[in-house]
């Protein structure tokens, strides 16, 4: 019990980690759970993965409770007005993954959850990361420069980029932040866009995961409960200080860093697979 419970709060470490930075936390808690699984079913972990999600979703509403609320009374009605549109913009951005997201959610996961799919996103992945970082030296001042500043058109297509997330491997922080930065977002524009896309997104994922386990007869143990719940709790804090971390980081650095390490880690995976 205690070693579930130590693995479930490194795995809510990494989660904390990882969804934040453009580096996939999905493919990294597989990863993860192929040298350190989690007791239990498939459906177990799976459920496990999505729900933790969660807490690194709840440090997004905290850090940024005052400019989401539309009903916050310290705002003018023009700021509630600004922060209305911000939520349509985010909700009509996350409409393209929601769609095809439930439409071939088991399809992905019976096809494209292997080591190799995995690799393959990381290294590529990695490698456009380091294209955009020779892409923006070239460029001049980004006509976006914070997320109220996304028209519609604009974040549907933002959206669209977030579809690629559903690849293992791939992260959804970083397809977003990809499409936001060729569409001409400024880097802390994309990332915290990025943010504000999660919430709805991982809401939905969530909501899917439970519906499907709870229809297929699935049911928890304690010791399950116990690890979703060390996770949520772990993945919530490390991500309060992650989101905090990276939002001033990006202001003065490229992703360039994060492209040299999915390629590295994607090198590592193959070259395991290829050992083992």
């Amino acid at each position: 019990m205690a070693f579930q419970l130590l693995k479930a709060a490194l795995m809510g470490l990494i989660q904390g980690i990882a969804e934040w930075l453009p580096i996939s936390s999905g493919g990294h808690l597989l990863l993860l759970n192929e040298f350190l699984p989690l007791q239990g079913s498939d459906s177990f972990f799976q459920l496990f993965d999505v729900l933790i999600q969660l807490g690194s979703i709840l440090a997004v509403v905290v850090l940024y409770f005052r400019r989401l609320n539309p009903f916050a009374p310290s705002k003018s009605r023009q700021e509630k007005q600004t922060t209305w549109s911000l939520w349509f913009k985010i909700i009509v951005a996350v409409i393209p993954s929601g769609v095809i997201g439930v439409l071939l959610d088991d399809l992905i996961e019976e096809k494209l959850n292997g080591l190799p799919v995995i690799a393959a996103a990381l290294i590529i992945y990695g490698i456009i990361f380091l294209f955009l970082d020779r892409l923006e030296r070239g460029k001049h001042a980004r006509r976006i420069q914070n997320a109220e500043e996304i028209d519609y058109k604009t974040a549907f297509l933002v959206g669209c980029f977030q579809i690629l997330a559903l690849i293992p491997g791939t992260s959804r922080s970083g397809s977003t932040i990809i499409g936001a930065l060729l569409l001409g977002l400024a880097r802390p524009a994309a990332v915290e866009f990025s943010f504000f896309m999660a919430i709805p997104t991982m809401l939905g994922a969530s909501l899917l995961k439970c519906a499907k386990f709870v229809m297929n007869g699935g049911t928890l143990a304690g010791g399950e409960i116990a690890a979703i719940v060390m996770g949520f709790a772990v993945a919530f804090a490390i991500s309060l200080a992650v989101i905090r971390v990276l939002v001033r980081y990006i202001r003065t650095h490229t992703f360039r860093a994060f492209g040299i390490y999915r390629i590295l880690l994607g090198l590592a995976v193959i070259a395991w697979l290829i050992l083992k």
